[in-house]
């Protein structure tokens, strides 16, 4: 009887709705660690305890909500965390520390507000004029970075303690904290909204943009107001943290991110659209939290904790994703097919190589085949590349008259070249990804990490630098393996595994480096990066051949050929015969080079690496590859054309430096030409 009953619950469990099912997995791993947490504490588990944690993961639970919501709609959001920043700074810089009494809700209205302006802003871009949300949120996280570093640049500023009195206490005295009313108006306001027509539209443009358009969804409208609705939500979260703060940093909400993704994966959202919902992301956020918290309990250092996210993240993915028509379990078909084939001798290498091919009747004597002319060849690639160059002459000329000392100046030419060095090299790697219609977003921590261990090893030692290099250049590439492998073997989303790599290679950093970094660059790298052969620094000579194998590798060679097949059409590439998988595999690989090598050079300028040393060449990495006139979602673009964007950005970068703008316009300026790059060279729809 007690068997009978067990199979009949395990098989209703199967058969409910992925959506359904998810949430009881993740309650129930939630009630599992919320009984960890009971033994592992010094007593049971009392009302403070859990008005404690309720408080700790609501800020991650409202933001996660409001990520979800665009999820569903088969968008993503990065500018999130920022988003939290810029309210959080609004709050601190507005409130009058004099006043007596703050109204609790007039503020809340503003930081909801200020979320829902950006989210407005995100939405006009992707619904209205149909850009990838991916560069779309990614350039507004810098425009907002800078925005909110304009308003606040360093920790300080008031937050009235009456919104903390009001946020953090009590609904009912002894029985219910505030942080789980808030959660549950959000929550119900959701269940409202889902069973509206505007929340079946969310998911059906989710699930499939197209058919809904052809049922009479509007989808322009649908995805813009997720953007709001979803800004919103950033907005309430940025005033919650503010509560808890009592003060503003500029950088409070980035490192959320990471979380929030993890939040709406772990909760059973779909990533791609069109199924899932917030109810399971709360009890995501609060997973994480927890498992945090168990962490430090058990006396495991604080750096640890962006590791765990990272990976609760790619296992999350992957448990969502177990599926008879999973990647995953294709590639094991795939790989047990091959085996077999093997075993028979019928592998193409195994097979008689006799060329059958059909004879083509030679051409006609008197009449040569007649070659196209270059512009002919490369009229696509120049009318792409060609802005960039341009607008790079008028800023040199700008340069000239308002600062002096440009055109005529060897050492103007000689710092261009030098600063140019790490985005040209970045250009490669994040641009051979983009080609194949990926991103990479490991890239600040792959080299943040590869800087830390050189320094560390090397230590100020030349004789140190002949092995240290080397390990490290390789271990970059490892790390552009794992994240290959992730990709093509495990099916997961490269958005997904580089962000989540990011993290965890920022653990990794922290642990290593105990929070505080060691060693410095040796004296030959030092010269290699700022001394000077003859008048010319000598990475320079360095880098004029690095260009000319870059432009080899895209385009002279087969793996050149077969990045462009697999960025012009997966499945077309894959009945071509492309290796599609070695390909994709070789093509992160090449990125984590890059960003390893520049992780090398970098600590070679500065003389030592930093935390963080990689954070502000995520967007320029992607920024070069788009203005230099790739295609954001693949299969058009030309490694001259990504250099004219690194000569582009770096010459606009360095007349910025020579004037008494602040520092915070280089990041709203970053992601403005991003916008208005991928606006101009986007492709036309009909």
């Amino acid at each position: 009887m007690t068997s009978s009953a067990t199979s009949r619950h395990w098989t209703s469990l199967f058969s409910m709705s992925p959506e359904r099912r998810s949430v009881l997995i993740a309650i129930g791993v939630f009630l599992g660690l919320l009984a960890v947490v009971d033994f592992i504490s010094s007593g049971p588990l009392s009302y403070f305890d859990i008005s404690f944690l309720s408080s700790g993961g609501a800020t991650s639970a409202i933001a996660a909500i409001g990520q979800t919501i665009v999820i569903l709609s088969g968008g993503f959001d990065l500018s999130a965390g920022a988003v939290i920043s810029l309210v959080n700074v609004v709050l601190a810089q507005g409130m009058d520390p004099a006043a007596a009494q703050t109204s609790v809700l007039y503020w809340t209205c503003v930081g909801i507000g200020v979320g829902m302006l950006t989210g407005a802003f995100n939405g006009v871009f992707i619904a209205f004029f149909r850009l990838q949300p991916i560069v779309v949120t990614l350039s507004t996280m810098f425009i907002i970075q800078g925005l909110t570093l304009l308003v606040m640049d360093k920790p300080g500023g008031f937050v009235a303690p009456d919104l903390g009195t009001f946020y953090l206490g009590d609904a009912i005295p002894g029985w219910l904290p505030m942080p789980l009313v808030v959660i549950g108006v959000v929550l119900l306001a959701w269940l409202w909204l889902k069973n509206t027509r505007f929340g079946t539209a969310i998911y059906a443009v989710g699930s499939d943009p197209d058919a809904a358009a052809a049922i009479g969804v509007r989808v322009k409208i649908t995805k813009f107001l997720v953007y709001v609705i979803a800004g919103g939500c950033y907005g309430l979260a940025g005033v919650f943290i503010s509560a808890q703060t009592g003060s503003a940093d500029p950088l409070v909400g980035n490192p959320l991110l990471l979380s929030m993704f993890a939040a709406v994966v772990v909760g059973g959202t779909r990533l791609g659209g069109g199924r899932g919902g917030p109810l399971g992301t709360v009890f995501g956020a609060y997973i994480l939290m927890m498992v945090v918290n168990i962490l430090l309990v058990l006396n495991v250092s604080a750096y640890y904790s962006t590791i765990a996210e990272g990976t609760i993240l790619i296992l999350a993915v992957l448990a969502g994703s177990i599926s008879y028509s999973s990647t995953f379990a294709r590639q094991l078909r795939g790989a047990q097919a091959q085996f077999s084939a093997w075993r028979q001798g019928l592998l193409p290498s195994q097979l008689d190589r006799t060329d059958r091919r059909m004879k083509m009747p030679s051409l006609a004597a008197g009449k040569p085949a007649v070659a196209a002319s270059f512009l002919s060849r490369n009229s696509e690639t120049i009318r792409y590349a060609l802005p960039a160059y341009l607008c790079l002459i008028a800023v040199i000329v700008v340069t000239q008259f308002w600062l002096g000392r440009a055109i005529l100046n060897p050492t103007y030419w000689n710092s261009l070249a030098v600063l140019s060095t790490f985005l040209a090299i970045l250009a490669l790697g994040q641009g051979t990804v983009i080609l194949t219609g990926g991103l990479d977003l490991s890239v600040p921590w792959t080299i943040g990490i590869s800087g830390i261990l050189l320094a560390g090893i090397v230590n100020g030692s030349d004789a140190a630098l002949i092995y240290a290099l080397p390990a490290v250049l390789l271990i970059a590439c490892v790390i552009g393996l794992i994240n290959g492998i992730g990709i093509v073997v495990l099916g997961i989303s490269p958005i997904v595994m580089t962000l989540a790599m990011n993290g965890i290679l920022q653990g990794f950093a922290l642990v290593y480096s105990q929070g505080t970094p060691a060693g410095f660059a040796s004296p030959m790298l030092r010269w290699f990066m700022t001394g000077k052969l003859w008048t010319v620094t000598p990475v320079v000579p360095f880098m004029v051949l690095f260009v000319v194998a870059a432009v080899l590798l895209l385009g002279r060679t087969a793996f050149g050929r077969r990045v462009y097949g697999i960025g012009n059409g997966l499945r077309a590439a894959q009945l071509s015969g492309i290796a599609v998988g070695r390909t994709l595999i070789l093509v992160y690989v090449l990125s984590g080079l890059c960003a390893g090598l520049v992780g090398v050079l970098l600590t070679g300028f500065s003389g030592q690496a930093s935390l963080g040393m990689g954070d502000d060449y995520l967007l320029p990495s992607i920024a070069v590859v788009v203005v230099g006139g790739a295609l954001i979602t693949g299969g058009r673009g030309h490694y001259l054309g990504m250099l004219g964007g690194v000569l582009l950005l770096t010459a606009l970068q360095m007349f910025l430096a020579g004037t008494t703008l602040p520092y915070a316009t280089r990041a709203i300026l970053f992601g403005l030409v991003v916008l208005g790059a991928v606006m101009a060279l986007r492709e036309k729809r009909a």
